[in-house]
């Protein structure tokens, strides 16, 4: 069975920086992308920041030159880096991961539990 489990969330001024955590456990053989959503109140999740095994890349507008998306292979472990926070990016924020369990296993998708951070303005 495999758990992603995030940490690092919190309260923070707008202007403030916060880094998001979140470690992959269980039966793991390799995981691809990894992701961070997050969901306001009252809308939908959406996409914040992917990176590939390879370590490529992919940014939400809103958070460019803001957010750094970054990961650790060897531990199974995903970050994200959040500078210069204003409150619209208050959220919960989700850990996302495909991951294979099996040299000959389809890779499966999974979430973490969510953790919030608020931004005060």
């Amino acid at each position: 069975q495999v758990q992603l489990v995030e940490s690092g969330g919190g309260l923070v001024q707008a202007g403030g920086s916060l880094r998001l955590s979140c470690a992959a456990s269980g039966i793991i053989f390799s995981i691809n992308t990894m992701a961070w959503y997050r969901q306001a109140p009252g809308k939908q999740r959406v996409l914040v920041a992917s990176i590939t095994r390879g370590g490529v890349t992919n940014y939400a507008d809103s958070v460019k030159g803001r957010f750094t998306i970054s990961r650790d292979n060897a531990k199974n472990t995903v970050y994200l880096q959040m500078n210069s926070l204003k409150p619209e990016d208050t959220a919960v924020y989700y850990c996302n991961a495909d991951i294979l369990t099996g040299f000959y296993s389809d890779s499966s998708n999974y979430w973490g539990q969510g953790t919030q951070v608020t931004v005060s303005s």
